[in-house]
């Protein structure tokens, strides 16, 4: 028995073409004039991208491009420079009048000055009151130099142990001042004032006045029962009323 071999018939290799399935795909979708484009990929194989309407979307589907025996040949420069060339958008250029940074509409106004500050009120004290004086046209005169020089020295303060006007007087300094400025050496305190003058019993204008045995204040006689003296703490030199305790009048 003999056995006939019968030879199969095989497809002639064909090199596969992917420009030509591209176009059989698009002749299939039946659109005139539709907008396709493609990328190729020499790396082996490739890979197609089409914008077909939506009747031929279930027929280009089906058509998946996917060979993988036979590797299709890289496209040759005539291929390359068929294809549409990519051209980057040009770069803005920049305005000419670019808007201003920062802050707008608003102007640096120098920081005033401060104002200064008022001198502080200074108040009337018994230390202050030590320099003021009596103006010589505002001095009642009178028949003796002394008590008109002790009528410039009104309003200064009491002062313990003061002898001058800018310290202060206490009531032996007064005296011993006044008659002082009248060229009459007197002793520094009261009682040795008391003890140095000539007692008298009808005072005049300008002798002294003393309270205690021995003094322990004096004063100078102004006529009509009043006297200038500097009494004590807090009050300053003054003419008033001669009070009780005068112990006699001295003369110099």
């Amino acid at each position: 028995m003999s056995e006939h071999t019968r030879a199969g018939r095989h497809r002639q290799t064909v090199r596969y073409n992917p420009v030509s399935e591209i176009s059989s795909i698009v002749k299939a979708a039946g659109e005139t004039g539709a907008r396709v484009s493609a990328v190729l990929a020499a790396s082996g194989g490739l890979v197609a991208t089409f914008a077909l309407p939506a009747q031929a979307a279930s027929h280009a589907s089906s058509a998946t491009i996917a060979h993988t025996a036979t590797a299709a040949p890289a496209p040759s420069q005539a291929a390359l420079a068929a294809l549409p060339a990519v051209v980057a958008p040009e770069a803005a250029a920049p305005e000419k009048h670019a808007p201003a940074l920062g802050v707008v509409g608003i102007k640096a106004v120098a920081k005033p000055k401060p104002k200064p500050k008022p001198a502080p009120v200074r108040t009337e004290s018994s230390a202050s009151r030590s320099t003021q004086r009596v103006p010589l046209a505002n001095v009642k005169q009178s028949s003796s130099e002394i008590v008109n020089i002790a009528r410039t020295l009104l309003g200064i303060a009491y002062s313990y142990g003061g002898t001058s006007p800018s310290t202060g007087f206490d009531c032996s300094g007064f005296t011993q001042y006044v008659f002082g400025k009248a060229g009459i050496s007197l002793p520094r305190t009261a009682a040795d004032q008391q003890a140095a003058a000539t007692p008298v019993s009808n005072p005049q204008p300008g002798d002294l006045v003393f309270f205690g045995s021995p003094a322990w204040h004096v004063g100078i006689y102004t006529g009509n029962g009043m006297m200038i003296d500097s009494g004590k703490p807090g009050e300053v030199t003054t003419e008033r009323a001669i009070f009780s305790g005068v112990s006699g009048y001295g003369r110099f």
